[in-house]
């Protein structure tokens, strides 16, 4: 296990494409953390800064407090796990798996065919070390990719979208499979991903990027229930969700088409004045309809009603503006119809119009209770 370090760490292309930007962040040893972003928010390029991939234009990446950033990277202790799996077609299972350590280690034949047979039992895939990847699912190349990462025995794993090419129930199988391989191991994992559902399952901690900038560090819990900004608020979560133009008045939202009084105890924790333009933002599933609608009720038509399973998007139209409901599968207004919406005040955002930072003091009581 290895704790890992980011100090002002930059990227530049060519002198003036900046893909990370002043990136800081200490991670701790056994920590699973995942990066999280758009496609160009530079999630890549950060890992592959850490494995030594990528030149660093400024700061300092260290490992176990060895700062790395002229260290070759066979030599920094970390192994490495792609989205194409990287696997040699011409060689077995068990010399994919072995390759690495023979050549940057001086452990004996023996104690490599141990290791390997170990982590090849640890990923289920030891009756297939005699077959060549052309001969395998795309799933049990993910587990030789996985397993070849677990022989090094490494400081730190770096996993970049290593899920992304398998199908959806092989996805969800093989995200149970890796969590429950990082508890066994215990060794750090930095995971990144454009997939927020993997992230919010399977991390200690979220890193946002948004345009090669930190946006923020938090628990599953935390990125979700209390964003910093309106992107981390929109990006976290799906369906996304809704905001609105507001001015704060009179401890009342006031809206092109909406007013929406606030309680005494919410407008205390509002980091705002009389006058100022907001954003109000409320996710789906904290939007009531029809009879579960209380306090001010909001007058919105239903455009589309879409089933999904369990649950129904509701998609509706409020004054000018489009907003989604998530409800229950057997609440189903007609199309066309005109309903009242409500929202739930314990769950509602704001944030400044001007710079898109979040107005509101932090809260806890989201937070699971502590064993």
């Amino acid at each position: 296990m290895s704790s890992v370090s980011f100090n002002g760490v930059r990227k530049e292309y060519d002198g003036s494409i900046v893909a990370v930007d002043g990136f800081s962040m200490d991670i701790e040893d056994g920590e699973f953390v995942s990066i999280v972003g758009p496609s160009g928010s530079g999630k890549s390029t950060l890992l592959r800064m850490l494995a030594g991939l990528e030149d660093i234009t400024d700061g300092e990446i260290s490992i176990s407090d060895r700062v790395v950033n002229d260290v070759p990277p066979q030599k920094r202790g970390i192994a490495m796990v792609f989205q194409n799996y990287a696997l040699y077609p011409h060689m077995t299972v068990r010399k994919n798996m072995s390759y690495g350590l023979k050549l940057t280690t001086d452990l004996p034949d023996d104690e490599i065919e141990s290791r390997v047979e170990e982590a090849a039992e640890m990923m289920g895939i030891e009756e297939l070390l005699d077959q060549r990847p052309g001969n395998l699912s795309g799933g049990q190349q993910q587990r030789v990719a996985t397993g070849r990462a677990i022989v090094r025995d490494p400081e730190a794993f770096l996993m970049d979208e290593p899920l992304s090419n398998l199908d959806a129930k092989l996805k969800v199988h093989m995200r149970t499979e890796l969590q429950r391989i990082q508890e066994d191991l215990n060794t750090t994992t930095i995971y990144v991903t454009h997939d927020q559902e993997e992230a919010m399952t399977m991390s200690d901690r979220i890193v946002v990027l948004a345009a090669g900038a930190l946006q923020q560090v938090g628990t599953p819990d935390e990125v979700y229930h209390q964003p910093v900004n309106r992107f981390v608020a929109e990006f976290i979560g799906s369906p996304s969700m809704n905001f609105f133009d507001v001015t704060l008045r009179d401890a009342t939202l006031v809206g092109p088409s909406f007013e929406y009084a606030l309680s005494e105890e919410f407008v205390d924790r509002v980091d705002a004045t009389d006058g100022d333009a907001l954003i109000l933002g409320v996710r789906p599933e904290h939007i009531h309809l029809g009879d579960e609608a209380a306090g001010d009720s909001i007058r919105a038509t239903v455009d589309v009603v879409e089933p999904v399973g369990s649950d129904n998007y509701v998609y509706v139209t409020v004054g000018e503006d489009e907003c989604i409901l998530r409800t229950p599968s057997g609440v189903r207004p007609s199309v066309g119809s005109v309903v009242d919406v409500s929202f739930d005040e314990s769950s509602l955002h704001l944030f400044d119009a001007e710079t898109d930072r979040s107005v509101l003091t932090r809260r806890t009581d989201y937070l699971p209770a502590s064993d």
